[in-house]
């Protein structure tokens, strides 16, 4: 069976490498989700990934109600670059080569996001992962997935989540809410659907850019998506 895409944007959450625990990495956890990342790097598909901080600190979150928003933010970012790390060193046990690039410049932890090395890593089979976000504060992860996203050109975003797919309601708290099996980036800002954030949203539809939404804990899930099983739930233009 052919893959249906050659290069993705693999966008995590923060939340999916703490498990179950809530807040830091749950080892385990991030070991099984690399092997999974592995066997689809296997296939010869080009993978670049965005993971979130929310396991340790979100900008917008409670915890930051009375901090400065652009403090707040840069230690957003500095928790995606801790789960970046984690991530690659999970990655490089299962001998996948991964380069981590960070929008904030530390040099001594990750190179700096040069759009042409991207590529380039990706070209010669490197899994790439983003950190510290877009490196502007007031944007979140799900942006700097659609922004980097654009610039590798990859063929979609896979945004893993805790669900099936995207919904008319919060399934946790809705027993019959609905999943979408297709809809449009359109009526996903219409109906004000929490599944990315608006500028997200926008940037992809402007550049014709699909997403596809599936459950990370379904086992296999990745792969299968990347086959082109009818997985989740597509967003297109």
């Amino acid at each position: 069976m052919a893959l249906a895409f050659k290069r993705v944007l693999l966008k995590l959450s923060g939340e999916a490498l703490a498990a179950g625990q809530g807040f830091g990495v749950d080892a385990a956890r991030v070991h099984e989700i690399a092997a999974e990342i592995q066997e689809v790097h296997a296939l010869g598909v080009e993978i670049a990934i965005v993971v979130g901080g929310g396991n340790f600190f979100r900008g917008v979150a409670e915890q930051a109600r009375n901090m400065d928003r652009v403090s707040a933010d840069l230690m957003g970012m500095l928790a995606t670059v801790i789960n970046a790390l984690a991530l690659q060193d999970a990655l490089e046990k299962l001998e996948v080569y991964t380069r981590v690039m960070s929008a904030i410049e530390m040099n001594r932890v990750a190179e700096p996001f040069i759009r042409r090395r991207a590529i380039r890593h990706l070209e010669k089979k490197r899994l790439v992962i983003f950190a510290a976000g877009t490196g502007n504060p007031y944007f979140s992860t799900d942006s700097a997935a659609s922004l980097r996203a654009m610039e590798i050109k990859a063929d979609v975003i896979l945004k893993a989540t805790k669900v099936d797919g995207i919904y008319d309601a919060d399934p946790v708290v809705v027993k019959d809410a609905k999943m979408f099996d297709t809809i449009t980036h359109l009526d996903i800002l219409k109906k004000g659907l929490k599944v990315m954030d608006a500028t997200a949203i926008t940037l992809c539809r402007d550049n014709h850019l699909p997403i596809i939404v599936f459950n990370l804990n379904t086992r296999g899930n990745i792969r299968r998506v990347v086959m082109g099983e009818k997985i989740g739930s597509l967003v297109s233009t």
